[in-house]
């Protein structure tokens, strides 16, 4: 990208959040092409990449969107750009990143041949292999292809989102019409043909591409394109909470529904016909700077399955070596966890750590007859939950059990809104969330009764109670039974219950009240350290950096003397280095094998260490319109545990990229032993 693109999104010690995003998307990008990664990992970051970029259309550019339409002169409170101004720099940003991505994959492609794995374009076939692919796409492909012809007799067509359809310009007895031609999801992406050791695979878009238009019987087909549409899906989910005739979920239902029918923020085509793509464009009402050109592919998901296409001998060498999750032995073999979290806290890193002790104590918390209630926040939980079933069997064991579940979790919405009815027929109360705030919160609160005593557990984490993701994540955990924090989850749950954000907890921060308040404090007790001549720290782990109040403030801790460092995979809105206003501030991203996912916040060092691990980012979204929590390690040994995976992080020089004073992220200089942070975590457990 161009020094003017740049250098219109910087401003003094500001970085536009947009553009940092798609900066964390290059990084992804990169992944495809870094030979530390094995082969097919390396098109599986391609894959990622992808996606990534289709969700960034329909959320950031949506919203950008609907924010030029609502408040054309609301600028950006860092950059202070309109959202036209960031949409026009983004379109330049993403040209270029489509420009890398179609390199990345010719590489890749090249690369596969030498294993066996050919894909092939239509004119790479021989004669032989495009009779056998014709007969492919006859018996195989246009029974399921939906075809159109738009005429003064055919209405116009709703393109759905996400979905390729092929158009083409067609003439009969003098008429000329657009032909459509809808692909269907069930169609398989990649075909094989010709027999061998060799995997000759044409993608279905090339079989559309040689042949799509015999299916057009009687007329004579022109030019072709081939595109995609991609829909706003940043609809609104605020709800009018005095109205309680209607059930949020059946809310929630129709707004999903409506992302189909929402604004066009993006058009792909794969080819540059000018009278097809004038057409659409003009159907669409969409502006030319959003329509981008991949001739080969819009989306690379079967890049995550080329495995398939190759014998386990030949493919386990190119992908990373298999692993487990471990499971401590003092866990593994303990008669009961309940006692266990009773005589000492219990830390869990996923994915080096299995999500098994905390299933088996949900387990054993369904059963033990101590046990009255379990209440817990869900955002996001996998397809098939072994938690959903717990909860189940806790209830019906005449446990109290309240779940808040978040049905505004973006993309997670029908997944939750089946969860939540099983829930309800098993006798859970759920509870759809706090006024018009999401739930956010990684929290579990058990109530114990033994005679007149009452004991708690409370499990405290920074990602989702989610099977699956808990092996791809790194996430951190605490299982403890200290009572004020027992307390403090009680109260939690009740105020949730009540849409009650005003409240104090003992240990607990949570937003949107204390949150950023009391990481404030720290910050500022830090800078109080440097000013009296101390030794001022600040380390923090997280997704995203954007808020902007937050970012001064680490902007004063580094003028004061204070020493920064901030590991953020994402978005990071402060720009270091910066000489008399962030000099004393790092910041690196690793992006790796796994999706870097923990957020924590430590300040000071040594025995004046103060850290909390927490759901939130700091994010505008995150500290003022959700509901989160920041929870304080007390065990020593964990506190120590967690300073030294972030050591760990900070010394890594293979996966690191550090974010420079001009805006751009590089590679972290590599001066005597190689670190690459997962691979020790792998190697070495804590």
């Amino acid at each position: 990208m161009t020094e003017k693109t740049r250098s219109r999104f910087i401003n003094d010690i500001y970085v536009n959040r947009e553009y940092s995003w798609l900066l964390f998307d290059k990084r992804v990008l990169e992944q495809s092409q870094d030979l530390s990664n094995p082969l097919l990992e390396r098109c599986k970051f391609l894959s990622i990449f992808s996606s990534n970029l289709d969700e960034f259309f329909m959320v950031r550019v949506g919203s950008l969107y609907n924010e030029s339409l609502s408040d054309a002169q609301a600028r950006d409170n860092k950059t202070q750009l309109t959202a036209a101004k960031q949409l026009e720099g983004v379109c330049e940003t993403v040209r270029d990143l489509y420009a890398e991505r179609a390199v990345c994959y010719f590489r890749l492609k090249k690369e596969l041949s030498k294993y066996g794995v050919r894909i092939l374009r239509a004119d790479e076939l021989t004669p032989r292999q495009k009779e056998e692919a014709r007969t492919v796409f006859m018996t195989h492909v246009l029974p399921l292809l939906s075809l159109m012809v738009l005429d003064a007799k055919h209405p116009l067509m709703q393109f759905e989102n996400m979905k390729n359809y092929m158009l083409y310009d067609l003439e009969r007895d003098g008429r000329r019409m657009v032909g459509v031609m809808a692909f269907n999801a069930a169609l398989d992406r990649l075909y094989r043909i010709g027999g061998g050791e060799k995997a000759r695979l044409v993608p279905l878009e090339e079989l559309v591409r040689a042949f799509g238009h015999n299916a057009f019987t009687g007329y004579t087909a022109g030019g072709r394109m081939m595109m995609r549409v991609t829909r706003n899906a940043d609809f609104d989910t605020n709800i009018d909470d005095s109205d309680v005739e209607r059930d949020f979920s059946e809310i929630m239902k129709k707004k999903v529904e409506s992302r189909a029918r929402l604004n066009v923020v993006r058009l792909e085509i794969d080819r540059e016909d000018e009278k097809l793509k004038e057409f659409v464009l003009k159907l669409l009402k969409l502006h030319p700077r959003f329509c981008f050109c991949d001739e080969r592919f819009f989306d690379y998901k079967f890049m995550f399955s080329l495995d398939k296409y190759l014998p386990p001998e030949r493919s386990l060498p190119l992908k990373y070596p298999p692993f487990k999750g471990a499971v401590a032995k003092e866990l593994c073999g303990a008669p009961s966890l309940i006692e266990t979290v009773f005589r000492r806290d219990v830390f869990l890193s996923y994915p080096y750590d299995s999500m098994t002790p905390l299933v088996d104590l949900l387990e054993e918390c369904a059963l033990d007859k101590r046990v009255t209630s379990i209440k817990i926040t869900i955002y996001r939980l996998a397809h098939h939950s072994r938690i959903a079933e717990l909860l189940c069997k806790a209830s019906e064991n005449g446990k109290q059990v309240t779940v808040v579940i978040e049905l505004c979790a973006r993309f997670d919405e029908e997944n939750n809104m089946y969860f939540a009815g099983k829930l309800q027929e098993a006798g859970c109360t759920i509870i759809y969330g706090m006024e018009n705030y999401k739930v956010h919160s990684k929290i579990v609160s058990v109530v114990l009764k033994e005679g007149e005593q009452i004991r708690y557990i409370t499990h405290l984490g920074t990602g989702n109670y989610n099977e699956s993701t808990s092996k791809q994540y790194t996430d951190l955990n605490i299982i403890t039974a200290d009572e004020k924090i027992g307390e403090d989850a009680a109260a939690f749950f009740r105020n949730i219950a009540i849409c009650n954000t005003e409240f104090t907890y003992n240990r607990l921060l949570v937003a949107p009240e204390t949150l950023k308040s009391g990481l404030t404090a720290l910050i500022d007790r830090e800078i109080e350290k440097a000013k009296a001549g101390g030794e001022g720290a600040i380390l923090c782990k997280m997704n995203s950096l954007t808020d902007k109040t937050m970012i001064d403030k680490f902007a004063e801790a580094s003028c004061a003397g204070v020493k920064i460092d901030l590991i953020i995979r994402g978005i990071c809105c402060l720009l270091p280095g910066i000489p008399q206003k962030t000099d004393n501030i790092r910041v690196i991203s690793i992006v790796g094998r796994f999706l870097e996912h923990s957020r924590v916040y430590s300040f000071g060092k040594g025995e004046d260490r103060t850290t909390y691990i927490s759901s939130a980012d700091l994010m505008t979204r995150n500290t003022d319109k959700r509901v989160e929590i920041a929870a304080p390690v007390l065990d020593r040994q964990i506190a120590d545990k967690i300073e030294k995976i972030l050591r760990i992080m900070l010394a890594d020089n293979v996966k690191a990229k550090k974010l420079c004073p001009d805006g751009r992220y590089r590679k972290v200089e590599t001066l005597g032993e190689t670190i690459d942070a997962q691979s020790y975590f792998l190697k070495n457990p804590l």
